[in-house]
């Protein structure tokens, strides 16, 4: 069976459009452990757990964003299937945007930094070809 984990792609929109035409900036966490990968707050869906608060819980664990101030995006969810350690894994994604958009972001021991970037800074960051897939909307 394979491992099940959920979060959200959290985004802002700028309030001052720039030069480079940055509208949206995408929240990325780096993890603390391993390869120290960047991607959106996610975590292991438990058994009986619903995936989507799964996601919320996770979000406000991680980044210390509470649902309250996120607004969920209607119709969008990916699912993305790959191998971890020779294991499938499923990771499910919806779609929020922050309400405020100079929110605070406090980690927890599991990441080491964040970041706020446009659409293509952050398909850079990202290492995974699954997850540039997911930002670009596909």
């Amino acid at each position: 069976m394979a491992l099940r984990a959920c979060g959200l792609i959290i985004f802002r929109r700028c309030l001052i459009p720039k030069m480079n035409n940055t509208a949206v900036e995408f929240l990325l966490l780096q993890a603390s452990d391993g390869i120290h990968h960047w991607s959106p707050p996610k975590g292991h869906v438990k058994p009986g757990e619903n995936e989507l608060e799964t996601a919320l819980q996770k979000t406000q664990e991680e980044a210390g964003l509470k649902a309250s101030q996120l607004t969920m995006i209607e119709g969008f969810r990916r699912e993305l299937n790959y191998m971890v350690r020779e294991k499938p894994k499923t990771a499910i994604y919806w779609l929020a945007e922050v309400k405020d958009y100079d929110m605070e972001i406090h980690l927890s021991h599991e990441h080491q930094a964040y970041c706020s970037l446009g659409l293509d800074e952050a398909c850079q960051l990202v290492q995974f070809k699954g997850m540039k897939a997911v930002l670009q909307g596909h």
